[in-house]
């Protein structure tokens, strides 16, 4: 077995960006990381992780917590894949994940999705008229403008806070509507929930997640603008709570929005609200989940429905969205991988959930976890984000029914 040590020096010797040693007394914390990233960590990190136990593809790691940003970075460089990989409060929590859905292998089951007829016509193309990519564009230049927004710092809640205020005022007129923080225990940043209650008590969820991260330097006092990963996914829900504010949409069942805290570290406020949810029996019927909305990798397709640990049925649902009340804009598949953004949570918790992305894998923003994650790099405007905004407006109304 491998055994915690000094980090070892030689890793800031090899062509990967540099790593700065780890402190002697890092907290030793328990991941799932898929196995055919494995190898990789192992050889990257050496003597600051050791590998527990592997099941189905996946594998329990025991690393030092400060490392977490670097490989985040890495799996990103060499995987593309944002994040890769799920941090759990113990190894049982780690366990209990690897050995569950009855024995079968992990997140295997294709969780239900009804099927829903796509009629709503009159409803969604007025305000599928109203979404404006500049409103977008905004936000995500105010969200890139704090110096970053990582989940353990200061800067990770003055924009939790601004999220919660705009979100506030872009409400500030509905009865049914609520803004809250959602405070996780282990770290500063606060998830952030805008709830419009319907009649029904099935829930209907469209979010992302908030904090941005440079595994290059020190996480809170890094420049981390994450205008892409991920300002603009939260940009593109303020977008859609927008319109459905200004249209005076009542909905049917509750629809919630939501901006997670601390994905970039292990899906982390995904994880602790998703578990509360499913401890608490609540019905959610769908999760769309933006996490990066802004750069078109290829002219090929516009957004791309990521294949694993979502549901195959809500994924043709939202294509056919697309095709309907966004004509033009072209849509495919791929995969992300394990653990890839925030839709896994859920998908690991028994609910329907969907990632449409803005490329394929391959083609994906190589700007983002560094200091040149800016808006310049997708073009300087939010017109590829709009798109994203017009399909969760049609995916609401829709699923709402």
């Amino acid at each position: 077995m491998k055994t915690l040590k000094t980090f070892s020096l030689a890793l800031a010797m090899t062509a990967i960006p540099a790593i700065s040693p780890i402190a002697q007394d890092s907290r030793a914390v328990y991941i799932t990381i898929d196995s055919d990233a494995l190898t990789f960590t192992e050889n990257t990190f050496k003597s600051r992780l050791e590998e527990i136990e592997t099941k189905d593809g996946i594998s329990i790691v025991k690393i030092d917590e400060e490392a977490l940003p670097w490989l985040s970075l890495l799996m990103h460089k060499n995987f593309n894949r944002c994040g890769g990989f799920m941090l759990h409060e113990d190894v049982q929590d780690a366990e209990e994940l690897l050995y569950s859905q009855d024995g079968a292998q992990l997140f295997a089951k294709n969780n239900t999705f009804a099927n829903y007829a796509i009629d709503q016509d009159s409803l969604i193309k007025p305000m599928i008229a109203e979404v404006k990519a500049d409103n977008i564009s905004a936000t995500i230049t105010k969200l890139s403008s704090f110096k970053n927004r990582y989940y353990k710092g200061e800067f990770g809640k003055q924009s939790a806070t601004w999220i919660k205020d705009t979100w506030t005022a872009l409400v500030k007129n509905r009865a049914d509507a609520k803004v809250e923080f959602f405070a996780h225990s282990q770290w500063d940043q606060p998830s952030v929930i805008l709830t419009l209650q319907g009649a029904s008590d099935d829930v209907i969820i469209v979010a992302g997640h908030q904090d941005s991260i440079n595994g290059s330097f020190g996480g809170a006092t890094s420049t981390a603008p994450g205008a892409d990963d991920n300002a603009s996914g939260i940009a593109t829900v303020t977008e859609i709570i927008r319109v459905l504010a200004d249209s005076s949409y009542q909905p049917q069942k509750t629809i919630k929005f939501m901006a997670y805290a601390a994905e970039e570290v292990g899906l982390l406020g995904s994880k602790e609200i998703s578990t509360q949810f499913k401890k608490n029996k609540v019905n959610v019927i769908g999760v769309m989940q933006l996490d990066m909305t802004n750069f078109q990798g290829t002219k090929e397709l516009d957004i791309v429905m990521m294949r694993d640990y979502t549901n195959d049925d809500q994924n043709n649902f939202i294509g056919a969205i697309i095709d309907r009340y966004v004509p033009g804009v072209k849509w495919g598949f791929d995969k992300c991988g394990y653990g890839c953004s925030d839709h896994a949570s859920w998908h690991a918790q028994g609910y329907p959930a969907s990632m449409p992305f803005e490329a394929r894998k391959n083609d994906m923003n190589r700007n983002i976890h560094t200091a040149r994650d800016l808006m310049s790099v997708s073009g300087g405007n939010a017109s590829h984000a709009s798109k994203f905004a017009k399909m969760g407006i049609g995916y609401l109304v829709e699923l709402d029914r």
